[in-house]
């Protein structure tokens, strides 16, 4: 089927197509490049002639400033002036006169504003009507200049003749210059007055002009009338500002936009002009005429448009001409594809061209052998496909098989299991309850499994566990937890763990629950038990023990072997002792039987009773006892006679523990709301093997240097019970090198401590 539209055509159209959205948007982008750019010069033309303008219109006002602040700092002119030297005044602002010949008034006034000097004036002795910049310059004591509105009364008064001859109600714009003359001790004497009257220098903007150019249009207003211009004389008189104009100026802002002068159009910027008390009294404005900028568009935009022309047609020609080389070869690849298609893999294409189009042609030649070598493979990889597919079903059957005897083994397993387990997946409804679950909450399978977990722990009294689960699923919460509860009158040990899938996402949780209601009767019964029989034997020893001691200290008639068999005795009499009072005090704090007599206690007191008691132990192994704590320490809450069982049992430990010649330290110091007391020894590290030991009942550490060292086991236990009751911790801390530490924390005492 030949097709509508062929390549030729298709490739001349989009190149076509290519070419014009090419140059439009050449052509849109270079204008509007172009209107920037001219925009921009324009704005800058017109900030750099108002910046020069303004410049040029208040640099006569600093010269002025500048001018007078010598003299008014003069202590010649300051003493003329508390004089009243009206002849010597006269002469020296002659002599300035001269220097600033463009001025139209200077006068010198005195504190009370009184006309002291001036030239042309014959107003001796009147006050001087100057509200604002006079009253600034007195008031703060500096140099003041800025542009005013004077009547023509002032102007007279202040010695510009011509003024006196004026209507009562004219006005000038004059530039005004006050600078105050002070004292020694910064008193007002009074200050000279300056001004420059500009409706008497209308040529100002001429010469500015001059500078900028034919192009740029200046002119000076007093409020809405244009006092001063570069305007040509017949146009000077076009008037005033627009009412929309004032508006923005006075609310003290430059004022952009377009205007037509005469018959040219110009781009302007008019900058107010503020008296001393911040109000509109005129304006400097600087208008540029657009014709040359708007000229240049247009005769870019005409070579632009003549370039893309040529540029269109050349390529177009181009393109017809390569479309005609091209479409030839690649007809005869499309007749080809389409017998291969249909089934005809012996095609080829003959292509003698030196370039993309014979690389094509032997492109497809080299395809087509290709497909024609993989039809005969595929061929053959399907028979073994075949093959492949027939032992991968056999490999899924025994897979399958394998899957359920493991299935087999774990649910027997979980059957078997003495805890009951609980499952649940990642939605947390309950997959798995075992039968010990069901035994231990006397519930069947078809009333949990497929429950919510939130659910089923409302149905057995888990309530409590709910938030702990909600927490163990969520992202990076994962882990285990171990709680303890009370259901019915059963003591349950509850282990709860998140599960993750093959990806670490979270898949369900498993609760192991052990009753250990019966292991904690027979533990209790044990420690009755042990604490009675404890009691039993301790006042038979006691009796014992004194009758061993006298026979020791008064018969002198034994034999050294009796002597020694007794002192045996005695020694083994004092252990069991030992034994059972620690045996009865790990009872009693276990059992609640012990009371604790809390009140504000001092550690440094309590270390130094503790390093008493332990004193002759320590110098019977040569080994130095040093306790650096000190007195700054603030007072602890706490039993004072458990606190020293816990000190002594720490030192007595680094005293049996280090060897001899050694120093055992005793350390403490205050963090956050606690005091951390600390005995350091100078013994061998304690294996890892045997830190869990440490703090556990009737566990044993031995000294690989001195052996065994006789002991009940039992004294860290007892100090980790005492400091757990005083709501503290003990913990243990293995130096680098060598030496042991056992530190204890104790809170600090506070307000409702110190009133209980």
């Amino acid at each position: 089927m030949q097709p509508r539209f062929g390549i030729r055509t298709k490739l001349l159209l989009s190149i076509l197509a290519i070419l014009l959205i090419s140059y439009s948007t050449l052509i849109y982008s270079t204008m509007k490049t172009m209107s920037a750019s001219l925009r921009s010069e324009v704005d800058r033309n017109l900030e750099t002639n108002l910046t020069y303008a303004r410049s040029q219109y208040q640099d006569r006002a600093r010269v002025v400033k500048y001018s007078l602040l010598q003299p008014a700092s003069s202590k010649t002119v300051q003493e003329h002036l508390v004089t009243g030297d009206r002849p010597w005044l006269d002469s020296r602002l002659k002599d300035v006169h001269k220097v600033l010949p463009y001025l139209d008034f200077l006068l010198v006034i005195d504190g009370r504003k009184r006309i002291v000097a001036g030239i042309n004036t014959n107003s001796y002795g009147e006050e001087l009507y100057l509200p604002g910049v006079l009253d600034q310059a007195l008031a703060g004591k500096r140099a003041v200049h800025s542009t005013e509105i004077l009547p023509a009364a002032v102007l007279c008064q202040a010695g510009t003749t011509r003024y006196c001859e004026q209507e009562s109600n004219a006005e000038a714009l004059v530039n005004t210059v006050v600078v105050p003359v002070l004292s020694d001790s910064g008193a007002e004497l009074g200050c000279f007055v300056a001004g420059e009257v500009l409706n008497n220098h209308a040529i100002l903007p001429s010469e500015l002009q001059e500078v900028s150019g034919r192009d740029v249009e200046v002119s000076i207003t007093q409020r809405d009338l244009r006092i001063a211009s570069s305007l040509p004389a017949t146009l000077r008189d076009i008037s005033t500002l627009s009412p929309q104009v004032i508006d923005v100026l006075e609310r003290g802002e430059v004022y952009r936009g377009e205007a037509r002068i005469g018959s040219r159009d110009y781009e302007t910027v008019i900058d107010p002009i503020l008296n001393s008390r911040g109000e509109f009294v005129g304006s400097v404005s600087v208008a540029v005429a657009t014709e040359r900028f708007r000229e240049t568009k247009r005769e870019n935009l005409g070579n632009i448009l003549a370039s893309a022309f040529i540029g269109i047609i050349c390529s177009f020609g181009l393109a017809f001409l390569a479309s005609r080389h091209l479409t030839g070869p690649l007809r005869q690849l499309a007749a080809s594809a389409s017998k291969i298609e249909q089934g005809d893999l012996d095609q080829r294409v003959e292509g003698d061209q030196d370039d993309e189009v014979g690389v094509l042609a032997s492109s497809f030649n080299k395809m087509v052998q290709a497909l024609k070598e993989r039809d005969s493979i595929i061929n053959k990889k399907t028979d073994d496909l075949q093959d492949l597919n027939e032992q991968l079903e056999r490999m899924v059957d025994e897979r399958t098989s394998a899957l359920v005897m493991e299935m087999g083994r774990l649910e027997a397993v979980l059957t078997s299991l003495a805890e009951a387990v609980v499952v649940t997946d990642l939605d947390n409804r309950v997959v798995l309850f075992n039968p010990a679950a069901q035994q231990l909450f006397e519930m069947v399978p078809h009333r949990v499994v497929g429950q919510p977990i939130e659910q089923v722990c409302e149905l057995v009294g888990f309530t409590s566990l709910w938030e702990r689960i909600k927490d163990l699923a969520q992202p990076d919460r994962g882990g285990g937890t171990k709680e303890e509860l009370t259901v019915k009158g059963k003591r349950l040990y509850v282990y709860l763990s998140s599960l993750s899938d093959e990806f670490g996402n979270f898949a369900g949780i498993v609760l192991s629950i052990r009753d250990v209601t019966v292991e904690q009767q027979v533990d209790r019964m044990k420690t009755e038990f042990i604490s009675t029989v404890s009691h039993e034997l301790k006042t038979p020893l006691t009796s014992i023990k004194g009758s061993l001691q006298l026979l020791l200290t008064r018969s002198k008639w034994l034999t050294d072997t009796e002597r020694q068999l007794l002192t045996v005795c005695f020694r083994n009499t004092q252990r069991l002792i030992r034994l059972i009072g620690e045996i009865l005090d790990i009872s009693g704090i276990e059992s609640g039987g012990m009371v604790f007599k809390f009140k504000p206690v001092s550690i440094g007191e309590l270390t130094v009773y503790a390093v008493e008691e332990i004193k002759s132990y320590a110098m019977g192994r040569d080994i130095t006892i040093v306790n650096t704590v000190g007195e700054h320490l603030p007072m602890v809450y706490g039993d004072s006679d458990r606190l020293i069982q816990v000190i002594t049992n720490l030192l007595s430990n680094a005293v049996k523990f280090s060897p001899e010649g050694k120093v055992v330290m005793i350390s403490a110091e205050q963090e956050g709301n606690y005091v951390v007391v600390s005995v350091a020894d100078k013994g061998r590290v304690i294996q890892w093997s045997d830190r869990d030991k440490l703090f556990k009942k009737f566990q044993q550490i031995e000294c690989q240097e001195r052996g065994k060292v006789g002991g009940t086991g039992l004294g860290l236990a007892i100090c980790k019970e005492i400091i757990e009751r005083h709501h503290g911790r003990i913990f243990y801390t293995a130096a680098q090198e060598r030496g042991n530490t056992f530190s204890f924390t104790v809170p600090i005492i506070g307000e409702t401590d110190a009133k209980g």
